[in-house]
């Protein structure tokens, strides 16, 4: 459980730096068990995205538990052995990311056992992010030898950095498809289903993010869909896109303040062997929607 709660927390982070710039940048609130608010009561994009991160982050970190000793009922994975590549063996602590996945899908997908069409959702992006954590999976390899002549090298498979992860995910959420619901009467009673919205476009895969219903634009408050709106929120007068002071503001315009911030500056390295520096005042622009 702790690298349970460890990987959700890790979700929320990448969630929040992944959104920075946005309208709607990942907001948590502190005194609330639905720590998103009502912003995940709808099957939107940011729902998806959401259960994706949060499901990859679970997986991502138990397998990485697991491969540092950390948890007692896994360990390193032992399927990667075998004959080596070319000028390398196979050494180390190969990260047993199914084993993560496993343990993700339990934890993830435990509600999601309804035959609604939210149910739907969750459990295809929850899926998605699981798969691109064993898509992304790599040889990581390390060189012995004398002077690091790398006459040897141990390798073993190794989970990509976590921000690659979220990377990757926000791509999907950038091109999420758009689903609309059907209902199928089955032997246990009616079942909803989720089929594409637009047979022009190529149908959703097992790796791409799903949702069937319209994100608010989050320019104001609104408690009922959880947006605090972008008052206040720092914006870049140079950009022209989303995180610019033209979208971000929602066309209400900004403010303009000086702001004085200490820093170092005028570094010098000495040999051998530490760097000194002198202490600077900088006067920035900061601009805030109005």
């Amino acid at each position: 459980m702790p690298s349970v709660a460890e990987g959700v927390k890790l979700g929320i982070q990448e969630c929040q730096h992944q959104f920075r710039g946005r309208r709607w940048n990942c907001t948590t609130i502190d005194d609330s068990l639905a720590i998103f608010g009502p912003v995940l009561d709808k099957a939107t994009r940011e729902s998806a995205f959401v259960h994706a991160i949060a499901s990859a982050g679970v997986a991502f970190a138990v397998t990485r538990s697991c491969a540092e000793g950390t948890s007692t009922i896994c360990g390193c994975d032992s399927h990667h052995k075998g004959p080596p590549g070319e000028g390398w063996k196979w050494g180390g602590c190969s990260e047993d990311a199914d084993f993560g996945v496993l343990v993700s899908r339990e934890f993830a997908d435990a509600r999601e056992n309804r035959p609604d069409a939210r149910s739907a959702m969750n459990k295809h992006n929850n899926e998605a992010g699981r798969t691109t954590i064993l898509d992304h999976m790599h040889l990581k390899c390390k060189c012995h030898g004398l002077s690091g002549s790398c006459e040897v090298k141990t390798c073993w498979w190794a989970q990509p950095d976590f921000r690659a992860i979220g990377d990757f995910l926000k791509d999907k959420y950038d091109s999420a498809s758009e689903m609309v619901v059907e209902k199928h009467r089955e032997s246990r009673g009616w079942v909803e289903t989720l089929r594409a919205k637009y047979s022009l476009f190529k149908p959703p895969t097992e790796r791409d993010l799903v949702y069937y219903e319209n994100s608010p634009n989050f320019c104001e408050p609104n408690p009922e869909t959880g947006s605090f709106g972008t008052r206040d929120r720092t914006c870049n007068v140079t950009s022209h896109g989303i995180d610019g002071c033209d979208l971000l503001c929602c066309g209400r315009g900004h403010n303009t303040r000086t702001e004085k911030r200490k820093e170092k500056c005028h570094c010098i390295f000495h040999w051998c062997c530490y760097v000194s520096c002198q202490e600077c005042v900088r006067v920035y622009d900061v601009h805030t929607c109005k």
